[in-house]
């Protein structure tokens, strides 16, 4: 079963769309392993978004990931990173579809409401950033049928 880290970003805590993100979320048959409310220090957010250290957007990005508490989750599922940023849509929400987390809730590139991991190695890395392996659960879900 393939995991993937999903955080709920400042924009979206703000609104009140944490549960309706997780909502979705497991509405497309993923499950939640884990989840927690936290407030990001500049260090982490700096390691979180190291790939992107080089570019002149990376200082914006990290004020604004540790400028609220966010919630940080694990879902799991067959193809759990694809299927993720599939319901999360384009990171621009002007260019993200209708239906899509952030088509229906992002403002702009910046606050587009969620952050999910690009690949299966990412997701490793990300989980480790926020979760230590106990944190993370094992168990049996039931399905509507």
């Amino acid at each position: 079963m393939e995991r993937s880290l999903v955080l709920i970003k400042p924009d979206a805590m703000q609104r009140g769309l944490a549960g309706t993100i997780i909502s979705r979320l497991e509405g497309q048959g993923l499950k939640l392993v884990s989840l927690k409310m936290l407030h990001l220090d500049k260090a982490l957010a700096k390691r979180l978004y190291a790939v992107h250290s080089d570019k002149p957007f990376f200082e914006g990005l990290v004020n604004y990931i540790s400028s609220t508490p966010i919630m940080a989750a694990v879902f799991e599922g067959e193809g759990a990173v694809e299927v993720i940023r599939e319901i999360m849509g384009a990171t621009d929400p002007a260019q993200a579809e209708a239906g899509t987390i952030r088509g229906d809730f992002g403002l702009d590139i910046e606050r587009n409401t969620v952050h999910g991991s690009d690949s299966v190695e990412t997701a490793e890395r990300e989980i480790k950033l926020f979760f230590a392996e106990e944190e993370i659960f094992n168990y049996h879900r039931e399905t509507e049928g």
